[in-house]
């Protein structure tokens, strides 16, 4: 029988969670409600002291935290930013974070932060850089790094490849694990033209160590990821067939705008959970 565990990069399947958003804190302080465990976002934590770090010891003594940043720059031609990854590895030192996560991206140049997260170019000098960079990301880190796949909303003329081979060439080269954004691959592949199972067989499944799952905005010529409602049917169906594929992985519901009651996220967590199960009982089977 095949070790899942192992072929994931030895890192476990943590169940299924939710993104820690301040809005919920209150409910989760006093009901301590069932979560297998929940991903916060590593800079609004990666400070001295003050009420976020309180608040995060408290998390700390109940839940299992995974850390998710929004300003690596994998992708940028900018030098890394050592200042940026001692204060990402001093909160790892305080979390026990398994893994650690961003974007495979570039936000910013020349030392200018744009605030987005912008698509690169499909080449494999973009290979051979990204993951150049993600190998000295991780040694420093010393956690495993996951790279996750961007929503997108333009191409580049230069690219040679498709995005899940892109994807894919950078995590085998770069020895990492990867952050699947399952409704990143759906909008992504609504806004230029592929096919979103392709792009879910295609990437090499032992390599996933994450899910993420969020809602969108449908605006008719193209679709915004903006983790703003539930999750869709076609999504769901996306996550159905990775599971089938890829087995039990970590999964994370986001939803950063408009956020519901916490009864509202932990259902769509549910909903994630009898899907797992579901695969599990017919790969029995």
């Amino acid at each position: 029988m095949v070790n899942l565990e192992r072929m994931r990069l030895g890192l476990p399947d943590l169940g299924v969670g939710v993104g820690l958003r301040i809005p919920h804190y209150r409910h989760i302080f006093e009901h301590q409600p069932r979560v297998d465990w929940f991903e916060i976002i590593s800079e609004n934590f990666m400070v001295d002291g003050g009420m976020p770090i309180a608040n995060l010891e408290r998390f700390l003594s109940s839940y299992r935290l995974v850390q998710h940043g929004v300003s690596l720059s994998i992708g940028s031609t900018d030098p890394l930013d050592f200042d940026y990854l001692r204060r990402l590895k001093a909160l790892l030192a305080r979390v026990g974070s398994p893994w650690v996560s961003d974007h495979l991206c570039w936000t910013g140049a020349h030392g200018i932060n744009l605030h987005d997260l912008l698509p690169l170019p499909y080449t494999d000098e973009a290979v051979r850089h990204v993951a150049a960079r993600a190998r000295v990301v991780q040694d420093f880190l010393e956690v495993r790094l996951a790279l996750e796949n961007v929503s997108s909303y333009l191409t580049f003329t230069a690219s040679r490849m498709s995005e899940w081979e892109f994807l894919s060439a950078v995590a085998e080269e770069a020895d990492c694990g990867i952050l699947l954004d399952v409704n990143n691959v759906y909008v992504s592949s609504y806004n230029h033209g592929f096919d979103p199972e392709a792009y879910i067989d295609g990437v090499p499944h032992h390599r996933i160590v994450q899910f993420h799952l969020a809602g969108h905005t449908h605006q008719g010529a193209y679709i915004l990821d903006t983790h703003s409602d539930h999750v869709v049917d076609a999504v769901w169906a996306l996550y159905r067939r990775a599971v089938a594929r890829a087995g039990d992985v970590s999964t994370l519901i986001e939803w950063d705008d408009d956020i519901p009651s916490f009864e509202v996220l932990a259902a769509e967590a549910e909903k994630a959970r009898a899907i797992r199960e579901e695969v599990a009982r017919a790969r029995a089977a």
